[in-house]
């Protein structure tokens, strides 16, 4: 059996590495801390609806009582659990350093509050905030989370993405310096990307020695340019045939090490044009484990 889960998987659970770091059963409470993004000002990236973290609390509620909220219903199935605020809607560093301290303090006082996880940029930490970053570091388990989506210019371009490899690349090497457990986000089948392209961006991040990977397929969303691109273009979307195999491959060139945070994407139901096989979430996951299975491969089984 793969070392790194508790229950068969052939890949590095995130509830498998909570139960060996806090040695007890961990949540993450998604919140929604009103902030807003800096590439929104150039018109975003393509596939966002400016409404990210659907599940996340509600921003009419300050954070406390958001945190509060979502605890009491993890209680019913999770009691006695321990907790990681997780700053998800928008980017959670983007904002003058006083206000981010007093956002993310609040939720530290929080009972039974283990940790935090910071949904951002690699363009949106400025050096006083990678500062105060470093000093939470020594305090709690902080975990920045880091949107790359590609590492390929073109795609980076036509996504419109707002910054460079070079630029995410820099920042991790930072965040690393300081030993801050780096989490990044890509999305397979991005437009006109093939197979062997969305390989090489997880090999690349194996090469980098990031603590932990989300993978997501592509959501086409209404109200949004990637809408319109598909639209007009229409590109081709993954099967989701082709994108379970593509997530096999992808796990086999990353050190089991890494962890897997998500292997598939949760998109607003309401809003999701295309793929219709992702509303199926659980049906997806299991089949990816049946194919690793299948197969007889396991995380890193190609390295």
């Amino acid at each position: 059996m793969f070392s790194y889960t508790l229950d068969n998987k052939r890949y590095h659970t995130l509830n498998y590495f909570y139960r060996q770091k806090f040695g007890q059963k961990v949540c993450k409470i998604s919140l929604n801390a009103g902030f807003t993004c800096p590439n929104i000002k150039q018109g975003g990236c393509i596939f966002c609806s400016h409404q990210s973290g659907d599940f996340a609390g509600k921003k009419e509620d300050d954070l406390v009582t958001q945190f509060k909220k979502m605890k009491k219903e993890m209680e019913k199935k999770w009691p006695n659990s321990l907790y990681i605020g997780y700053f998800q809607v928008a980017t959670n560093t983007y904002a003058p350093l006083p206000i981010l301290k007093e956002k993310y303090e609040a939720i530290l006082k929080q009972k039974n509050v283990v940790g935090l996880s910071i949904a951002t940029r690699s363009d949106a930490i400025s050096p006083e905030v990678m500062d105060y970053l470093e000093e939470l570091n020594q305090k709690t388990f902080l975990t920045i989370e880091l949107g790359l989506q590609s590492i390929h210019p073109k795609t980076i371009a036509l996504i419109h993405r707002g910054h460079t490899l070079e630029n995410f690349t820099a920042c991790v090497k930072e965040l690393q310096k300081r030993k801050i457990a780096v989490v990044v986000h890509i999305i397979n089948g991005l437009p006109y990307e093939t197979k062997e392209m969305m390989i090489e961006t997880v090999q690349y991040l194996n090469q980098l020695h990031v603590d932990g990977i989300k993978i997501h397929m592509l959501s086409v969303l209404k109200d949004t340019p990637l809408a319109k691109l598909y639209e007009e273009k229409k590109f081709p979307l993954l099967s989701k045939e082709e994108y379970i195999d593509i997530v096999c491959e992808q796990l086999g060139y990353l050190s089991p090490e890494i962890v897997i945070h998500r292997i598939t994407g949760d998109p607003n139901l309401k809003e999701l044009i295309a793929p219709e096989w992702l509303i199926k979430k659980r049906v997806l996951i299991n089949d990816i484990d049946k194919e690793m299975k299948k197969r007889n491969i396991h995380q890193g089984c190609y390295l």
